[in-house]
């Protein structure tokens, strides 16, 4: 409540108060400002400059299109742990911002939503793709809204900061992205856990606009001051809560009137106190919608502006045949019939007025809920009937024309409109029809029926069930948009005073007397002073459940928790009970399922892991293969003089070396090449029993055991040419020296004798 010396500023003159007429456009302009947040706030600039914003929005089409590059399946895009839109997308478009422009992301992905969506009417015939692609926007700006951590950076940064963009060179009215997602009914953005706490916040007035500037949301500092008093505050009719309580109220106080004004029908034609109340109610809920009219404009209108115009339109008149009926004196029987109709109407009219209520009812879920399946049945049946206009139309000209022919006066016209009425809700008349312009009448109104009957209606039934299972699929995200909108409805500006319908006549009154001479502070002093007044029983409500939250927050605050936490049942228990100590964690973690891969995936990885690790075996036993060749070659040679297989430095074999040997040319080998014999031959010259008497055991064959010889693996292609005459000293000599260099020099100075080459070819096989 003001305090009682800001009374001395009523009357007071200040500057203001002398220069009042130079003002006067100024706070005019003011005055004008637009109900809805997205028409107030024109004026407003934006948080980061339009240039900056829409490169965000375009590189994060950009990201999109790469992401998703052909047509998938909306499932693929929107389920949990998704393989499109992965934790690393996501870090992506977190990162298109920058450090300094990072809280634009989310209102940038709403741009880019509205983007494709505009792209898929254009382009119809890629419109799923786009349709997939501005899915997956909403489900990136839901993932980074719930994953972040700072709750003051998410509310006042990312959600309620106001940004535009460049259209045709000109940046857009700056908008938040509550206001956004509202106005592009992004339901996946509107659920998530972070939009919806800004929302609450918004709903009980903890959210503010600043004072200062408009464009920036403050916390209400009072929130947690538990004095009665400090809540009695009339601003405190700003936050939507109390706003709504206000119009559920006057609604009630509405409906009351209606109804003692029905019940209570005088004969004599007067308007009693009801009337005139009810009356005047209307009146104030006329001037409300045609205020918002003027300073919204046609932006706003909607299923339930054209409801209420309806209402009030009736009300109207019948008001107007009441006058018209006091006119004429009580004895006249013009009186009577005036106001007998006045109240058929006024009694006619009794079901929309009920029905009114649903419309302040909304804020429940309940009722919220139905209205959404009432609204989307609504549009669906738009197709319905424009085809039942279209052929009402035409059947109505052939039934005329029938008519005309007959005796060229339309004197059957009211007759077949209600015989096609009947038709339409299921009660036609086949026997009345028959003497109509026979056989043509009869016939054209058999087809009448068979199209409206068979065909309309159950096209009808197929769009409304269509309709009601995509709510009730998706009934919840629905209700919070729903009541999303409801809330930004409310969300005034700081100077904007508070007058609800019916307040608002006096709205009008204090204005038309003190504004045009009063300076803009003392206005101000003197609206506060009457809201005070006006919603003092509200506002006394208000302070009581404002002072026990105010209790709650305090002892959040205390626990180290949110302001808006409640302790539930489930957590009453939970500090004394140590799950990690207990081993129950451990327990879980071996327990839970992997939920965020396919089994089949997790299958693959096994599988590959178990590849990786044979390869890896093989690859070693290889490599010990080849290690235990050459330290065998090493001991052979070592013990027994037997030449490398694999020569150090040559880089041949010892198979490309008997290659060599066996192409030397002729003056190399000092001997023709017809005069080498087969090993064949020499086999049969030389006799084994004869070689093995005539040649000695020398020492070389004593130290080479038969056994240690057998060991070394025979090498294909390893046996050097026989000579037809080998001589048993050079055989000797190539055995004792066991290097090729020596075993090249021998061959060059002698042709290779039979003992030789029996040795050798012994050293050859053994190794």
């Amino acid at each position: 409540m003001p305090s009682w010396n800001r009374w001395s500023g009523l009357f007071g003159r200040s500057n203001g108060a002398n220069g009042a007429s130079s003002n006067r456009l100024a706070r005019l302009h003011e005055e004008e400002r637009a109900l809805l947040p997205h028409y107030r706030n024109q004026n407003i600039d934006s948080a980061v400059p339009a240039i900056d914003v829409t490169k965000v929005c375009l590189r994060l089409r950009h990201l999109i299109r790469e992401c998703i590059p052909c047509e998938l399946e909306e499932a693929q895009v929107t389920r949990s742990h998704s393989t499109v839109i992965t934790k690393k997308v996501v870090q992506a478009a977190k990162e298109a911002g920058g450090s300094e422009f990072k809280g634009c992301v989310v209102f940038a992905l709403l741009v880019n939503m509205h983007w494709f969506k505009r792209e898929a009417i254009i382009e119809l015939w890629d419109a799923e793709l786009h349709y997939v692609r501005a899915t997956a926007c909403t489900v990136i700006a839901k993932q980074i809204i719930e994953s972040e951590e700072d709750m003051e950076y998410l509310l006042h940064t990312v959600l309620l900061r106001r940004y535009s963009v460049l259209i045709d060179n000109t940046p857009t009215a700056p908008v938040n992205v509550i206001e956004k997602a509202v106005d592009l009914h992004a339901v996946r953005v509107i659920g998530s856990s972070g939009y919806q706490k800004c929302i609450a916040y918004l709903w009980r007035g903890w959210l503010v606009q600043d004072e200062d500037d408009p464009s920036v949301f403050v916390d209400y500092n009072d929130k947690d001051n538990c004095s009665f008093i400090v809540h009695m505050d009339p601003d405190r009719m700003r936050a939507p809560r109390n706003q709504n309580a206000a119009q559920v109220l006057f609604s009630l106080i509405y409906l009351g009137l209606y109804t003692a004004a029905i019940n209570s029908v005088n004969p004599s034609g007067d308007l009693d106190g009801a009337e005139v109340a009810l009356y005047v109610f209307t009146f104030a809920y006329v001037a409300d919608e045609l205020v918002k009219l003027y300073k919204a404009g046609y932006h706003i209108l909607g299923f339930w502006n054209a409801f209420n115009g309806t209402l009030y339109s009736l009300l109207a008149v019948s008001l107007a045949f009441r006058l018209v009926g006091l006119s004429y004196t009580h004895d006249e029987q013009r009186h009577h019939h005036y106001t007998k109709l006045s109240y058929n109407m006024l009694a006619f009219i009794a079901p929309m007025f009920w029905g009114r209520l649903l419309l302040y009812l909304d804020s429940f879920r309940f009722f919220g809920a139905m209205l959404v399946v009432l609204k989307v049945m609504m549009k669906e049946s738009v197709i319905f009937f424009a085809l039942l206009i279209i052929l009402i139309i035409g059947f109505l000209q052939a039934f005329v024309g029938l008519d005309l022919t007959d005796d060229n006066v339309a004197g059957d016209v009211w007759y077949i409109a209600e015989a096609m009425l009947r038709a339409i809700m299921q009660s036609p008349e086949f026997g009345s029809i028959e003497g109509f312009a026979y056989p043509w009448g009869q016939t054209l109104y058999y087809c009448f029926t068979f199209v409206v009957m068979i065909i309309l209606l159950n096209i009808l039934i197929a769009l409304y069930n269509s309709a009601y299972s995509d709510i009730y699929e998706n009934a919840d995200d629905e209700y919070l948009a729903l009541f999303a909108q409801k809330t930004m409805q409310f969300v005034r500006a700081p100077d904007e005073n508070v007058y609800i319908a019916p307040l608002n006549l006096i709205e009008m009154v204090v204005s038309a007397l003190t504004e045009w001479w009063m300076s803009k502070k003392t206005y101000e002093f003197l609206n506060d002073w009457v809201m005070g007044i006006l919603y003092s029983p509200l506002l006394f409500v208000a302070a009581f459940f404002e002072t026990r939250t105010a209790h709650t927050i305090r002892s959040n605050r205390a626990r180290g928790e949110e302001d808006d936490d409640q302790v539930h049942d489930w957590e009453q228990l939970v500090g004394q009970l140590d799950l990690e100590a207990e081993g129950w964690t451990k327990t879980c973690e071996t327990v839970k399922p992997n939920v965020e891969e396919e089994p089949a995936v997790i299958e693959v990885r096994k599988l590959r892991t178990e590849v990786e690790a044979l390869k890896s075996m093989l690859s070693d036993i290889s490599k010990a293969m080849v290690l235990q060749a050459e330290h065998t070659e090493e001991v052979l040679k070592s013990k027994s003089g037997v030449p490398q297989l694999f020569p150090e430095g040559t880089g041949l074999t010892l198979k490309e070396d008997e290659e060599e040997d066996s192409k030397a040319s002729p003056e190399e080998s000092g001997k023709a090449p017809q005069e080498d014999a087969p090993e064949t031959e020499a086999q049969e010259d030389v006799p084994e029993t004869e070689a093995q008497e005539d040649v000695p055991e020398t020492e070389a064959q004593e130290d080479v055991p038969e056994t240690e010889a057998s060991d070394v693996p025979e090498t294909p292609g390893t046996e050097a040419p026989e000579s037809s005459a080998p001589e048993t000293s050079e055989a000797q000599e190539t055995a004792e020296g066991g290097s090729k260099s020596k075993k090249k020099k021998n061959k060059k100075k002698n042709k290779g004798g039979a003992g030789g080459g029996g040795s050798s070819g012994a050293g050859g096989s053994g190794a």
